[in-house]
């Protein structure tokens, strides 16, 4: 086999379908179970595949995971991880993507904790993964966090990464609209299903990922919405909350949360769009 003539026709396969070809480059590095950057260097790239007794497995692997890459199963998916911030996170079918863009909500909530002091208590509606409440836990060791979820798909993943991470995150398995009923907090992060009903999604979305975990309503706003109650009940004053949304939902977002936070605002992600929320509970 030349590595490199087989690695690009695999390229060449996902190009075909419309996917970035440099997928082609995270599934060989998985196969071979070496890092990507490894992949661009000839000696590791040759002894790993010195161990393999038949390459013909290898091949067969490649390709069966390019196929189901070009049928737009989603990249993180195929491999079992996503990178988050310093985090790798196990996610499969059931669960939500990490998203980078929530790699920024994460860093305003790590920017405000480092403001306070003493144990600071942090609640992380529709927890998905886990890799908001996990990237939060494990950067500030100050922070003791509940991660909330009422998925039951989503929470079997939700379990894995904080076992795998931090096992001194505590998962609440329930809806938001009654989660721990009598508790306070100084924090309230959330990334909550806020897609409108009848957007269009790309085909990797769509087609594979949880639609409990993206659909919000007809506008996308009736979970927020829920969320931001939720929020409003359990911070303490003066607590902080920080909230993902669409690019366009900041205003309405704003008068709603406008009843019982103060110090709303909205912070542009990093391509300069409207991407989340934070507000102060009055």
């Amino acid at each position: 086999m030349n590595f490199k003539e087989f690695l690009a026709a695999g390229k060449e396969q996902l190009s075909a379908a419309g996917i970035d070809p440099l997928d082609a480059e995270h599934l060989m590095a998985y196969v071979l179970g070496i890092s990507r950057m490894d992949l661009h260097n000839p000696v590791i790239v040759e002894d790993r595949l010195a161990g393999f007794e038949d390459l013909t497995i290898l091949e067969e692997t490649f390709w069966k995971l390019l196929d189901a890459r070009a049928a737009h199963q989603p990249l993180q998916y195929l491999t079992g991880v996503a990178y988050f911030r310093y985090l790798d996170i196990q996610v499969g079918p059931g669960v939500l993507v990490p998203r980078p863009e929530s790699e920024l909500l994460v860093q305003s909530v790590l920017d405000h904790c480092e403001k306070l002091t003493g144990i600071i208590s942090v609640v992380d509606l529709g927890s998905g993964s886990g890799a908001l409440a996990l990237a939060i836990s494990t950067e500030n060791p100050n922070t003791r966090v509940i991660a909330v979820e009422k998925d039951p798909a989503a929470i079997e993943w939700l379990k894995k990464n904080v076992s795998q991470i931090n096992e001194q995150v505590r998962i609440v398995e329930s809806d938001v609209v009654d989660v721990l009923e009598g508790v306070t907090c100084d924090v309230v992060i959330a990334n909550p299903p806020y897609v409108p009903d009848s957007q269009e999604l790309p085909r990797d979305v769509a087609e594979h990922e949880p639609a409990v975990a993206l659909f919000g309503g007809p506008t996308g706003l009736d979970i927020p919405g829920r969320f931001i109650d939720t929020a409003a009940r359990l911070l303490k004053p003066g607590g902080f909350f920080a909230l993902e949304h669409t690019e366009d939902q900041g205003p309405a977002l704003k008068e709603l949360l406008s009843e019982n936070f103060r110090d709303i605002l909205c912070h542009l992600d990093l391509t300069a769009r409207p991407r989340y929320t934070t507000a102060v509970r009055k």
